[in-house]
């Protein structure tokens, strides 16, 4: 087992499982997992038998909770928070899928409809104004209940839906992430804070919620909501008024127009027939931004009055799209001010940061291949995901960094051994005196992982990062053996 990474020691400071072993085990673990993300667990913590079984009794204690392993992590992530002057908070759902085989993992629940089985995580991840990640601030894992009774038909699903409190539904956690994304604001006054989220957290609470706290918020719509009649509205010109969000936003006057670049993608999920969700082509698409002020119309609920709440909208869509493809469609609701056209502008900007956290997804299960551990109960697999969960942050944290700042010292980021044994492999050269650049660090590790090292303008990608960082891995223990300043 290697020496604790300098950055995990300074990451899980304020570690505290209740025992100095445990902490001193778990900090090495993450290390080693870092290292090599992909890795099994004998193969990432090496050392023999006796550590290998160390590392399983820590994610079989009972005494290591999964908010203990992550609250070091959260309060490294909000004194980050607290050094920007600008942070974006997203927050999104994945499944973990568990589904096995034979053998079930023991504990996890439906995922849907069908057999399948595992897990949801639901993290609220911080962002740089440019986009590097600065790490998760709170998280949810869940899993669901088994259906119980005679299935009922889907008119009945529905009303019982409707009757059900928010507080007892799944969707739930848009609002409680909204509420942590207030409380980030109040602990870190100086830093703007804006809390961003997919359709799914459209509902009306949420919006209720937005009014509540000193997070901004950005939320795509879903639904076209109807707007609240003035009450001294004169009748005759309030027949011609908008009703509904889409109808005042089209009212509004186009404030900019430009291109866009839209990638190709396959359907997420067969017999899919959201538009959103559909296959398309590549393709160059012009767009058309509108922006407007509206006050919604309180939605019904059975146990509660709801407010009338006003949002600001930013609408971005496609014009003349190609014959068969879905126009492009981005139609946001927020607190940010859009008095200008670069208000307007800052909106989309900051609201298309949200695709960082489902690139946080990817790396948690290709990287970290968090669908593939071969845990028998669900409790023994959210210990490992809380672990994960902070190397997956640090994965892309380090993609991040080589791209927006590139003229770093790359010790800022990797050890002495790390820059030096990767130098000299993929150099083919003895390593200067001066350590390189982070964006020629990253590049050199991102090499080992497959990226072709030449100059170019994109930088390289998550993938071929966390692959050339287990190659990197064994390098450097290597290095810090037999190198020029080996201890052997």
């Amino acid at each position: 087992m290697s020496d604790t990474a300098a950055w995990v020691q300074d990451e899980m400071a304020t570690l505290n499982l209740g025992h100095k072993k445990r902490n001193d085990r778990l900090r090495l673990v993450i290390g080693d997992l870092a290292a090599v993300p992909a890795a099994s667990i004998p193969g990432a913590v090496g050392g023999g038998r006796a550590e290998v079984e160390a590392t399983y009794r820590l994610f079989d204690n009972g005494e290591v909770k999964f908010e203990a392993v992550l609250e070091p992590h959260y309060e490294a992530t909000l004194q980050r928070v607290r050094q920007q002057a600008v942070v974006v908070l997203a927050q999104d759902t994945s499944e973990i899928d568990l589904t096995r085989p034979h053998q079930q993992v023991r504990g996890a629940g439906p995922l849907g409809a069908g057999s399948r089985r595992g897990l949801f995580v639901h993290p609220l991840l911080a962002l740089t104004a440019d986009g590097v990640p600065l790490g998760s601030l709170w998280t949810k894992v869940w899993t669901r209940a088994e259906p119980s009774g005679p299935r009922l038909d889907q008119a009945t699903r529905e009303r019982q839906r409707q009757q059900t409190p928010i507080e007892k539904k799944e969707s739930q956690r848009w609002i409680t992430g909204l509420q942590q994304a207030h409380r980030v604001a109040a602990m870190a006054p100086g830093t703007e804070v804006i809390a961003v989220a997919d359709s799914e957290a459209d509902i009306f609470e949420l919006l209720v919620e937005g009014q509540r706290g000193a997070a901004a918020w950005i939320v795509r719509a879903c639904y076209d909501r109807s707007l609240q009649r003035a009450e001294d509205a004169d009748a005759e010109a309030d027949a011609e008024a908008a009703t509904s969000i889409s109808q005042a936003v089209q009212a509004a006057a186009v404030v900019s127009t430009y291109e866009v670049s839209v990638r190709g993608r396959e359907p997420k999920v067969a017999g899919e027939t959201r538009g959103r969700h559909q296959a398309r082509e590549s393709r160059t698409a012009t767009v058309e931004v509108r922006a407007c002020t509206v006050s919604l119309k309180a939605s019904r609920r059975p146990d509660r009055q709801l407010p009338v709440v006003t949002v600001n909208v930013v609408r971005v869509q496609e014009i003349n799209a190609p014959a068969g493809e879905q126009s492009i469609e981005w139609l946001l609701l927020t607190s940010l001010p859009i008095t200008t056209k670069e208000e307007i502008l800052r909106v989309i900007k900051t609201y298309s940061l949200r695709w960082m956290i489902e690139l946080f997804f990817r790396v948690l299960k290709q990287g970290c291949r968090i669908e593939e551990r071969l845990f028998e109960t669900v409790e023994r697999l959210q210990r490992y995901l809380a672990v994960a969960l902070i190397v997956s942050w640090r994965v892309l944290y380090v993609t991040r960094m080589g791209r927006d700042f590139p003229d770093l010292n790359c010790e800022t980021v990797f050890e002495p051994s790390e820059w030096k044994a990767v130098y000299q492999v993929t150099q083919k050269k003895v390593p200067p005196q001066t350590p390189p650049t982070l964006q020629a660090m990253v590049r050199m590790v991102a090499q080992l992982g497959g990226y072709v090292n030449r100059p170019r303008d994109d930088e390289p990608g998550a993938e071929t990062v966390w692959k050339g960082l287990q190659r990197m891995h064994d390098m450097a223990h290597c290095w810090d053996l037999f190198g020029p300043d080996g201890r052997t």
